[in-house]
């Protein structure tokens, strides 16, 4: 029998929108990037409205990849790297593109939700500040977590409010000190690997030498009074961003508990982390919390 003659389809081949598809790749390395670094951060973003989730991990991966530059490659030029970064990064906002995937996600976010170039500004700032030798005072300390994390959280909230100035100007200061909390957690938790490996000790008025209880108290004290301001926001958040939230308040609640109970000695010994299957709890009770309407 003759074989059939193949059978030529009239119908066109599909159109690829290559731009539509450039900027779902790119969105897609924000997102990589955030799995692999935090495995918290990640489930947190899981729990946002799922429309949140490209701009959260796109921001994610931004200040991810600035952090890496400042805390990771001493064998380089950091110093270069970060200018480089920075020239990237405005380019990438004014020409609304970039072939560097994460600057290019990021560029989306910030003109999708009108984020703020004082935040983006602020926060390479700050970067800049830990390739320094900064015996941090008061001011210098504000300074640097404003811009190393209270932004960060402004840059969150800009996108959960959608737009909503006045949304966004009623729980601006409460995402601050939220953020604030979260790196003076940073900081506690980190003290010796700050400072054997980076030389670094953030807490003004503090040496490494004289980090007791007395002063453990004294930063925890701070650190309560942010939390506490930090939560009344999470309670006034959009439902759809509110889980998210608490989730990461939960998980740093849990954290900064266990420091508490540990002696200075302890905190200088080594870092003290969250185990998973605490987390896993925390999870599950943060979402039956939130199906219950009790935050």
């Amino acid at each position: 029998m003759a074989a059939l003659p193949p059978v030529v389809s009239s119908m066109p081949p599909p159109v690829v929108d290559h731009v539509a598809l450039f900027n779902q790749t790119s969105l897609a390395c924000s997102k990589l990037i955030t799995q692999r670094y935090s495995t918290s951060f990640t489930l947190g973003i899981r729990t946002l409205d799922e429309r949140f989730h490209p701009a959260i991990y796109a921001v994610y991966g931004f200040v991810r990849w600035a952090d890496e530059i400042v805390d990771t490659f001493h064998d380089r030029d950091r110093a270069t790297l970060l200018r480089e970064f920075r020239d990237e990064t405005y380019r990438a906002l004014d020409e609304q593109f970039s072939m560097n995937p994460v600057l290019h996600a990021f560029q989306l976010a910030v003109h999708r939700y009108g984020i703020d170039r004082e935040f983006i500004e602020a926060f390479l700032h700050s970067m800049a500040m830990d390739l320094e030798d900064i015996e941090y005072d008061q001011q210098l300390y504000n300074e640097y977590i404003y811009g190393s994390a209270e932004v960060v959280g402004l840059m969150c909230l800009r996108v959960f409010c959608e737009g909503d100035e006045q949304q966004f100007e009623q729980l601006r200061e409460p995402a601050r000190r939220l953020g604030a909390a979260f790196q003076k957690i940073n900081f506690l938790r980190d003290l010796r690997s700050d400072y054997e490996e980076r030389g670094r000790v953030y807490f003004p008025g503090l040496s490494y030498a004289q980090f007791d209880d007395a002063a453990k108290r004294r930063i925890e004290d701070d650190i309560r009074a942010d939390f506490q301001a930090g939560y009344e926001g999470i309670c006034q958040l959009p439902r759809t961003a509110k889980l998210g939230v608490y989730l990461a308040y939960v998980y740093y609640l849990k954290l900064f508990d266990t420091i508490r109970q540990l002696p200075a000695s302890r905190i200088l010994a080594g870092r003290v982390r969250v185990p998973d299957n605490t987390k896993l709890l925390l999870l599950v009770g943060s979402y039956f919390r939130y199906r219950l309407r009790t935050i």
